[in-house]
């Protein structure tokens, strides 16, 4: 009762909440394209490749968000770049391009002499979110939103089959670089709630959650939207109440109901699997 009393007075309280909500819906929806096509290293080396967006941001006393998203494309764009126009696979592409990007941002920091904004970016704070990143991360989710409710179908082709996909028409390079585009906005949009270390347990651990529970790509993106919006509502919420960093918080509760779903979900959990085992091991006995 205390939460929800200091959650109606205090406004930077229900900006981190309004945020980090928009961030665990966005990460869902986002997360399940990304879970499905395999890309679960891309977002990992998005979310650090935009380091040096965000430096760059600071020395220009601009908003980082600008900065990242830029450098956010750009590096996706020269991951794709190495791997189809090279014997380079694309995991050994994610490294080269996120270990020189992250380095450039560390380097470009440190120069910055911006050691605490290092910390904050490194690992989140969502409790300070100002006005200014709340709308932005509306604006965002809108944005990603909408994009994914127009293109659904070419999406859901294409995450499922690449082939198949070319084969009716679909200009699978084109949507491979909207998802790219996509990521990095939802990822730069996601620093503020968990920072670059641990965005990428919003985008992967939900949407994995949600895999466990469903083979529609639909219901899905609607239960990882759902995980990821508990997930941050319950991590403000401890971060709040004991006063510790939100991101990690926030990257536990995703994992603890990853963990709930591993083992109890209906079709895939450890704990009905064995029990049909252990059925099926006494009905041949007998």
């Amino acid at each position: 009762m205390e939460f929800i009393s200091d959650l109606m007075t205090y406004e930077f309280l229900q900006r981190a909440m309004i945020t980090s909500i928009i961030v665990g819906i966005i990460c869902g929806v986002i997360g399940s394209f990304i879970v499905l096509r395999g890309m679960a290293l891309m977002g990992d080396a998005i979310s650090h490749a935009v380091l040096p967006g965000i430096a760059i941001s600071y020395m220009l006393g601009i908003n980082y968000f600008y900065g990242a998203v830029v450098i956010g494309v750009l590096s996706s764009l020269g991951i794709s770049l190495i791997s189809q126009n090279s014997r380079i696979k694309i995991d050994s592409s994610i490294g080269i391009v996120f270990s020189a990007a992250f380095a450039l941002g560390i380097i470009l920091i440190t120069m910055a002499q911006s050691a605490t904004d290092l910390t904050k970016i490194l690992f989140g704070n969502v409790l300070a979110v100002r006005p200014t990143d709340m709308w932005l991360t509306l604006v965002v989710g809108g944005i990603v939103i909408l994009t994914v409710i127009l293109f659904y179908k070419e999406l859901l082709v294409s995450s499922f089959d690449e082939t198949m996909a070319a084969a009716y028409g679909l200009k699978t390079r084109l949507i491979h670089y909207l998802i790219m585009v996509l990521l990095t906005l939802v990822t730069v949009a996601s620093l503020q709630t968990v920072g670059v270390i641990l965005v990428v347990s919003m985008l992967i651990t939900p949407a994995s959650t949600a895999y466990l529970l469903t083979n529609r790509l639909s219901l899905m993106i609607l239960l990882a939207a759902v995980f990821g919006a508990i997930s941050s509502i319950t991590g403000i919420y401890f971060s709040f109440i004991y006063n510790l960093p939100s991101g990690p918080v926030i990257a536990l509760v995703t994992t603890t109901i990853f963990l709930l779903a591993f083992v109890f979900s209906p079709k895939q959990g450890l704990f009905w699997r064995k029990l049909r085992a252990n059925k099926h091991k006494s009905i041949t006995n007998s």
